[in-house]
């Protein structure tokens, strides 16, 4: 299996795409893709279309590629069944059984995973505890929210105690507040249970707020990959917020030569050296503004796309 260089150590990674194709006859879902995963949270990022379900399904030995291999916990997904007992799978569209309580569906997800009853029990109690979903246990499915739903489907992915789980876009159809305690709980799961995660997504500030790395693929390609830390640096900017006065904040900042924009609420400075906080400092008593917030600008995931109609282009 192929090796992928980190840091001055090489790592075999827990699952690697090597030269990876799928065609649906005329079109290229994946075109020759090679990335490796490794442990922590790793985000795959792009697009609706991009080739992230695709790869996700190959990686679980549901679909074949069409050339290349994926090689999964050092096993090839196309030829073992053994390794999927070995991984979890949250898939992106409403697939649970809407009769069954949560209880009733993860016990049964236990036992097929070779549990016995008792045991299959107490762990899906376990897992749906994790999940924010224990009292709520007994009740029949179909009559949860999109966001209790969301954490079933993760709980089933985690109730066999998988090495690894793959999550297609988990935070479909929630709210600001339901992505967050769903980004929240993904981040809890690795962190508590030592599972490896890959995070499927198209929203670029889910994966920059959850994941440890990214792996960036367009029309079938990988365009970036790498350390999000790596894409998010210090840029060389200062960042102010100020409760009021913000204009005359302004003002005073451009009668010191210091460059300055608006931006939202705040206020974008250049430059990061010290003479720059002091600037601002003198600005802001002079303003009579209550300073709120002041730290360098770190850059957004987002910046290193232009996105236009929903395409996006690497920059």
């Amino acid at each position: 299996m192929q090796s992928f260089p980190r840091g001055l150590t090489t790592v075999e990674p827990l699952v690697a795409a090597e030269s990876l194709t799928k065609h649906y006859r005329s079109v290229v879902a994946l075109d020759g893709v090679t990335f490796g995963i490794f442990d922590g949270i790793t985000g795959l990022l792009g697009e609706n279309g991009a080739g992230k379900s695709t790869a996700i399904k190959i990686f679980l030995g549901l679909l074949q590629p069409t050339s290349g291999r994926a090689v999964v916990l050092g096993e090839d997904a196309a030829r073992s069944i053994t390794v999927r007992a070995r991984l979890g799978y949250m898939p992106e569209h409403d697939c649970l059984p809407s009769a069954l309580s949560a209880a009733e569906l993860l016990t049964h997800m236990a036992e097929v995973s070779g549990l016995p009853p008792s045991r299959a029990r107490t762990r899906a109690a376990d897992t749906l505890r994790h999940a924010g979903l224990f009292e709520e246990r007994y009740r029949p499915i179909g009559g949860y929210s999109t966001g209790m739903k969301q954490r079933v489907k993760l709980a089933q992915a985690l109730v066999h105690d998988p090495r690894m789980i793959l999550l297609d876009e988990p935070t479909a159809g929630l709210d600001p507040a339901g992505r967050e305690e769903m980004l929240d709980l993904v981040r809890k799961t690795h962190r508590e249970f030592g599972i490896s995660i890959l995070f499927s997504s198209h929203l670029m500030s889910d994966v920059e707020r959850t994941c440890d790395r990214i792996i960036v693929l367009q029309g079938g390609r990988v365009v970036q990959s790498g350390e999000v830390s790596s894409f998010t640096t210090e840029t060389e900017t200062v960042f102010v917020e100020v409760d009021a006065n913000r204009d005359v904040v302004m003002e005073e900042l451009r009668a010191r030569g210091v460059a300055v924009r608006v931006d939202g609420a705040g206020l974008h400075v250049e430059g990061t050296e010290a003479s720059v906080y002091d600037h601002v400092r003198d600005a802001v008593v002079s303003a009579g503004a209550p300073l709120r917030r002041m730290a360098p600008q770190r850059r957004a995931l987002a910046e290193l796309f232009d996105r236009e109609d929903d395409t996006w282009e690497a920059r």
